[in-house]
């Protein structure tokens, strides 16, 4: 088919789905490397793409003032009058964005509500696939029908920063998540960590708002050595420091996703959810730590809940930490 010169991707979603998305542009690049490849995503996410080498633009959609910069970004769009515009998300929004744009063929997902104004609409179907191949369904009609794997690219200052830190072997470790029923409990990992090897230096990851949880951890591993950088890193930075380590540890949550953008090694604790719902590890080295009971509450729903919808937290509290020693 034609080359095309420009192609717009839109993910406004959180920052998993940013860098699962990521691997469309390493998909386009692929098959068209003279293609310029724009971007959107929701403010707040963009550090994820700061340098990116394949990307051309970032656009920002804030949605505090979501209809002021809805209009902006729309008559942006239609200034760059691109060739193709791929929406990834199924919300009202981003619809209007795609419908409005003055792209010459616009693809998105049929859960679109505003799909069927689509020059192409996709079935978007969960389960039995992973979101990267799901994904990989919007670039049929462009001739791609091979998926890359999602990528990032910290830069060299941002390797540099963490340069210090890897001065003896370590492990990472990110126990928050946004969702309480995702995210394994302290108290699990305070026990995991208790019974690791002082031979492993480990790092705390996290956001600002992680500090403390951390912070509670931290305190409770007297000879060991740990260090809380919740908060201290930026997100690529974070990816840096994840590339070299012999394990990162996370739950069912964003740092997962940076550990397969790095192709790092990644042990992964899923508690209310399931890997088969598509958004597993893609780590060529990687596990996947889950209760062993068989529970039928579980999965209890595609995200996560602020609490225990049973009341029990079974799918989390079962799930041993030797199930984690045994990967180290």
């Amino acid at each position: 088919m034609k080359q095309p010169g420009s192609v717009l991707i839109i993910q406004t979603a959180f920052l998993g789905d940013v860098i699962l998305a990521t691997a469309l542009v390493e998909s386009i690049h692929q098959k068209f490397p003279n293609a310029h490849i724009d971007f959107v995503l929701r403010k707040g996410n963009e550090e994820l793409l700061a340098g990116h080498p394949l990307i051309r633009k970032v656009f920002i959609l804030d949605k505090h003032r979501k209809y002021m910069s809805l209009l902006s970004l729309i008559s942006d769009f239609r200034k760059n009058r691109y060739d193709y515009l791929i929406n990834v998300q199924r919300f009202t929004t981003t619809g209007l964005m795609t419908i409005l744009s003055g792209a010459r063929t616009t693809i998105g997902f049929d859960k679109n509500p505003l799909s069927f104004f689509f020059s192409k609409r996709v079935p978007h179907i969960v389960g039995g696939v992973h979101e990267v191949e799901r994904n990989q369904g919007l670039l049929e009609s462009l001739g791609i029908n091979h998926h890359a794997q999602p990528r990032l690219y910290p830069s060299a200052l941002q390797f540099d920063k963490v340069k210090d830190l890897k001065t003896q072997s370590y492990i990472t470790v990110s126990p928050a998540s946004v969702w309480y029923t995702k995210q394994w409990p302290s108290e699990k990992w305070i026990e995991f960590l208790s019974g690791v090897d002082t031979k492993w230096k480990i790092f705390l990851l996290g956001a600002v708002n992680d500090f403390d949880y951390c912070k509670g951890i931290h305190e409770r591993l007297p000879g060991k050595t740990v260090v809380n950088l919740s908060g201290k890193l930026t997100l690529l930075e974070s990816a840096a420091l994840m590339k070299d380590a012999h394990m990162n540890f996370v739950n069912d949550s964003a740092p997962m996703h940076l550990a397969s953008a790095m192709n790092t090694s990644v042990t992964a604790v899923y508690c209310s959810t399931v890997p088969s719902f598509g958004f597993g590890p893609l780590s060529e080295r990687s596990f996947v730590i889950e209760t062993k009971e068989s529970l039928a509450c579980r999965p209890c729903g595609l995200h996560g809940y602020r609490d225990c919808p049973q009341g029990h937290f079974k799918c989390a509290l079962t799930i041993s930490p030797g199930q984690l020693h045994q990967v180290l």
